[in-house]
């Protein structure tokens, strides 16, 4: 039979290794490549924040280019999934819908409206995975019916099931070529400019009803890096990265290997996307099997100036202002900003991080955005949580000289590079100097970092002492691939820290309100040296 297709764009917002949207072009006389703007669903299933929107509309525009280019085009429509695609089939005349397969919760439920709506019109369904590297059903079933909760179990399973699938052709003007044949009004209300193998059908008022919408359109403003934003939408093609680096590796005897390698990091990507499609409340703490349950502390006050870049430590502030302003950030910065959010300073929820990162990460991926906050917290995964990120110290390593700040806080780049990393260590006619007077125009530290990453460890210890069997369901050898060559210097300020926990240690609950704030602290060299446990 050969159909007419609605093509559901959701993810995979490209033409490249697209096998549903050339299945769907193999089977049909007629395509429509469709997006819905469902805002409402979107919004409901996750954090959208105007960057993230400024993203999907610009891979959008680009999709709706290179369909142009092959003789098709992007319908753009916007409203409810399933109303819209109800209300188009009557309209159309439909026969099938096709769409990828997706691992989140949210696109499952919407997956099964379509399935429903389909049933109840007697459409035909089409549907192929293409967002991963492999099926993670097929996954799940190859490791006995659950997901693999630890790095080397997964490792495992892939020697079982062996390589990814290489990735399909392109979508061409081939598929769309013309047979030469009819011209005009071959249907009603609709024009067809040429006979087509598989021919997209022109609406007369298409340009203003169904093209891609502004940020204006959508109330919303931006101010106007990476491969992972691509990949989280599916511009690229995670299979075609993934053997298009076999074949560079292939070339070259001096590459690094996985986990290290960018290989290395589409696999843990691939193993976050297997753990989260068969793990309760991947993205919550209650009610996940696989996540520790901790008492996290609740504060508001605390939390928003983290979010918004007012903790007093201008490493953690600088990544913050990149955050918003860019919406991407490096990904050890993320383990910076996280350690300090969670486990190493202020002992708030990993929750509470992975729903602002989702608002303003381009690259906000459901199954690795959980994944990565449960590691960096040391909820699950990540098992040697005494090693802890200093907020002054990690950054100092990194760029001595503290342009990175200079760049993103500009009220302190005039601070000499001694001081731009403690501004409060600063002496009154520096700070002068600088137009800068700390408590003024750039806030004292919001706690006393020694103090309180010394206090958040002996409470991590307590927390997986009572909870050893939980902890040990993703126990796992490997270490985080992006701190790898940090290992040594982690290592050495752990000895260190742990000496000092030793010596303030408590088993009591510590009050959030009072006990993990403090005033600007007397902080001195020979503190930070007894301290030393950070990078």
């Amino acid at each position: 039979m050969s159909h007419c297709t609605i093509h559901l764009f959701r993810k995979g917002l490209r033409l490249h290794d697209n096998p549903t949207l050339l299945g769907a072009l193999a089977c049909s006389s007629t395509l429509y490549p469709v997006y819905v703007l469902d805002r409402a669903f979107l919004e409901g299933a996750m954090r959208v924040g105007a960057l993230r929107w400024h993203f999907i509309l610009q891979s959008l525009q680009d999709l709706d280019a290179r369909l142009r280019a092959l003789g098709s085009r992007l319908y753009v429509l916007r409203g409810s999934t399933a109303a819209v695609l109800r209300e188009l089939v009557t309209r159309w005349g439909v026969t099938q819908i096709s769409y990828d397969t997706e691992v989140e919760p949210y696109y499952a439920c919407m997956e099964r409206e379509i399935q429903a709506l389909a049933q109840e019109l007697g459409l035909q369904t089409y549907t192929r995975v293409s967002h991963t590297l492999y099926d993670v059903k097929r996954m799940v079933k190859a490791n006995g019916g659950s997901p693999p909760l630890t790095y080397k179990k997964f490792l495992h399973v892939l020697s079982v099931l062996g390589e990814p699938e290489k990735p399909v052709r392109d979508a061409s003007a081939e598929d769309f070529l013309a047979d030469g044949g009819i011209t005009g009004d071959s249907l009603s209300n609709l024009v067809f400019c040429v006979y087509r193998r598989c021919a997209t059908p022109v609406e007369p008022d298409q340009e203003q009803t169904y093209a891609v919408p502004s940020l204006a359109d959508l109330g919303l403003e931006a101010d106007t890096t990476g491969l992972s934003p691509y990949l989280s939408l599916g511009c690229l093609s995670v299979r075609t990265f993934y053997h298009r680096l076999s074949s560079i590796y292939a070339q070259s005897k001096n590459h690094s290997l996985p986990p290290v390698s960018l290989q290395g990091q589409a696999l843990w990507r691939e193993f976050f996307y297997t753990v989260a499609s068969a793990t309760p409340n991947f993205t919550k703490m209650e009610g996940n099997p696989i996540c520790l349950q901790i008492d996290w502390y609740h504060d508001p006050e605390a939390l928003e100036k983290w979010k918004t870049a007012q903790t007093g430590f201008p490493w953690i502030d600088a990544i913050m202002t990149q955050l918003r302003q860019e919406g991407w950030i490096h990904h050890l910065a993320r383990h910076a900003v996280a350690c300090f959010l969670t486990r190493g300073d202020l002992w708030i929820s990993w929750e509470e991080g992975m729903k602002v990162f989702e608002e303003l990460l381009l690259d906000a991926d459901y199954s690795v955005n959980a994944g990565n906050w449960m590691w960096l917290s040391a909820s699950a995964f990540f098992h040697k949580y005494t090693r802890i990120f200093c907020p002054v110290r990690f950054g100092r390593r990194t760029d001595p000289q503290g342009q990175y700040l200079r760049k993103y806080l500009p009220v302190l780049k005039n601070f000499p590079s001694q001081y731009i990393y403690e501004p409060w260590k600063a002496p009154e006619d520096v700070q002068l100097s600088a137009s800068c007077i700390i408590g003024k125009d750039y806030p004292h530290p919001m706690v006393c970092h020694i103090e309180a990453s010394q206090r958040n460890l002996g409470l991590m210890r307590q927390v997986r002492t009572e909870q050893q069997n939980t902890a040990e369901l993703t126990r796992d050898v490997a270490d985080d691939p992006m701190e790898a060559g940090l290992k040594r210097e982690l290592q050495e300020e752990e000895e260190e820290l742990l000496e000092g926990v030793e010596q303030h240690s408590t088993s009591k609950r510590f009050n959030g309100v009072t006990d993990h704030k403090s005033c600007p602290c007397s902080w001195t060299p020979e503190t930070l040296q007894l301290s030393g446990e950070v990078m």
